[in-house]
């Protein structure tokens, strides 16, 4: 084999040179000359030159006459490289091939056949399996795993030599190699497996999204519709899948983060570890709607410790939490990192979510005093939302005779009074008790509803099992001034995403429904488990969070616009 003829090779170079030793010794040696006779010195100085180098003319052709018939053994550099960086040096320095043996062992390469696409996973973090460290690493395309470097004494050398396994690619390049003969394969074959580590998408491709949907296919035959795939449950992280598959729908932050363009030159404060947040978020939303999956499922485990990271461990995938605090922060924190810091710049999250509002608050005078003083004027504040909380009534605290519980169902409409400037809510501090009004000043273009269903206390969570019955659209001019809606040319909402929370207030399940507007169909995304749902189905659930898309936004009315 090549071993063998590398080893025979490499005596017969050490001969070669022991002979011109031998050869230079004994041309060379001016003792045996008369010392008196100059002239005839010199003389057979110069004619040992000659020999010399005409001796090893006649080497350096046998040697590569040699190499000639030796085409799967590599020839022996004394330059090695330790770790293997991409810089320009000459290929025969890098692999040890001629130049034109590079190019064609490049466009040639004899072991594409033996990639494993199927068993290729690129959702996890990019670490050396061996060394855990994520500079220059490989992945092995026959069995998928990680390695670091390319040279002789690195990792993914190491591992093409005892696994047999030939082709690498890199993951920040995006280059392939072939190990250890080391050098570049171009194949036009190789281009499906670089857009799923890394896809791309052209302007015109991001607006088609608005219309038009694509059915794809993995490789094990599973059918998905682009942007609608299963999200892995890692251990308990399903309270922030539910979160990122619901902004991953919601139509500007799409366009925004499928170009990786608008957020690449980010300049944070000295000292942020804020960055990786909206790398990986974008990295996620590409990876989701990417028509060339090689599985119909994602596993969000980069975007899931950058969360872990840049929360300050505040949020875990290892222990079940309360989607709202997530979508608070993750919302707030993907708008700090955009704007650098700024907190009052503007941001493609403020601009999607942010509405304002007034507060009016006034204070209630204790029992059997009228209130007469400056402290008990009403104020007004003018507050800006990303999100409205809507409050439940108590849950009931008797059972039927079959000692089920009586579950109370309530329409939407009625929550939505709390923000008609006429509703006064009652709001309790330590030492005195406060009446407040809400006013909407400034609609989203994208509304959150939360319905709160948890109370906390020090001894447990209770859960609110109320049914809120609620369409898929609705009007927002009954809750706000005629002023106010006189804005906007429409104020219709259409439901966007519902999530439902199923089971106890402590392990509980989270799920949620998903609209994709350009087939018009809805989806019940659980985890892994993707199903169809009838939009009839939608109101029969325990909704937690719903996410609306103005009508003046929306793709409802892109899609007409368009048809007209």
């Amino acid at each position: 084999g090549g071993s063998f003829k590398l080893s025979y090779y490499n005596e017969y170079k050490s001969y070669l040179s022991m002979e011109s030793t031998k050869r230079r010794r004994l041309y060379s040696n001016e003792d045996l000359l008369p010392k008196d006779d100059e002239t005839k010195g010199s003389h057979i100085k110069e004619e040992s030159t000659e020999l010399i180098l005409k001796t090893e003319k006649d080497d350096i052709e046998n040697h590569s006459e040699y190499t000639k018939n030796m085409p799967d053994s590599k020839v022996e550099v004394k330059q090695e490289f330790s770790d293997d960086s991409d810089e320009e040096m000459k290929p025969q320095l890098k692999s040890g091939f001629s130049e034109s043996e590079l190019k064609y062992k490049s466009r040639n390469c004899p072991y594409l056949d033996t990639i494993q696409r199927a068993i290729l996973d690129f959702d996890f973090e990019k670490l050396c399996s061996v060394s855990l460290s994520n500079l220059n690493v490989y992945a092995c395309l026959i069995c998928g795993k990680y390695f670091q470097g390319r040279g002789r004494t690195t990792h993914a050398y190491t591992h093409s030599v005892h696994e047999n396994h030939h082709v690498f690619l890199n993951l920040k390049t995006l280059k392939a190699y072939c190990l250890p003969d080391n050098y570049e394969i171009i194949d036009a074959t190789l281009e499906d497996i670089k857009y799923v580590l890394k896809p791309t998408f052209t302007k015109e491709e991001i607006v088609s999204m608005r219309f038009a949907h694509k059915v794809c296919r993995a490789l094990d035959g599973t059918s998905y519709y682009q942007g609608i795939q299963g999200l892995n449950n890692i251990k308990a992280n399903d309270y922030m899948n539910v979160i990122l598959m619901s902004l991953c729908h919601v139509c500007p932050l799409r366009e925004f983060f499928l170009d990786e363009r608008n957020y690449d030159n980010v300049k944070l404060p000295p000292g942020s570890i804020m960055f990786p947040l909206i790398q990986r978020f974008g990295d996620l939303m590409r990876k989701l709607w990417n028509p060339r999956n090689f599985r119909s499922h994602i596993s969000p485990h980069e975007m899931l410790q950058a969360v872990v990271l840049c929360s300050k461990k505040r949020f875990q995938f290892t222990k079940q939490g309360d989607p709202i605090p997530f979508l608070s922060w993750l919302l707030n924190s993907l708008h700090y990192t955009l704007t650098g810091g700024k907190i009052k710049k503007s941001s493609v999250v403020f601009d999607t979510f942010q509405g304002k509002m007034k507060v009016h608050t006034r204070k209630v005078p204790p029992p059997g005093e009228r209130g007469v003083g400056k402290e008990y004027e009403t104020t007004t504040t003018t507050s800006p939302f990303l999100y409205l909380m809507l409050n439940l009534p108590p849950a009931p605290l008797f059972t039927e005779d079959g000692d089920h519980n009586i579950i109370p169902q309530i329409p939407i409409y009625k929550l939505l009074e709390k923000y008609n400037n006429v509703s006064e809510v009652e709001h309790k501090t330590y030492d005195a008790t406060y009446l407040r009004r809400f006013e909407i000043t400034e609609l989203p273009r994208y509304l959150v509803l939360s319905i709160k269903r948890f109370t906390e206390n020090r001894f447990f969570v209770e859960k609110n099992p109320t049914i809120v019955n609620f369409p898929v659209s609705f009007d927002m001019a009954e809750y706000i001034d005629p002023v106010v809606s006189d804005k906007y040319s429409s104020t219709e909402y259409n439901l966007l995403a519902n999530i439902c929370h199923d089971g106890k207030a402590t392990d509980g399940t989270y799920s949620v429904h998903l609209n994709l507007t350009s087939a018009g169909l809805w989806f019940d995304v659980q985890d892994l488990h993707v199903t169809k749902l009838q939009p009839q189905m939608i109101t029969l659930s325990e909704s937690y969070i719903q996410i609306y898309e103005r009508g003046d936004v929306s793709t409802y009315k892109q899609q007409e616009n368009k048809m007209e």
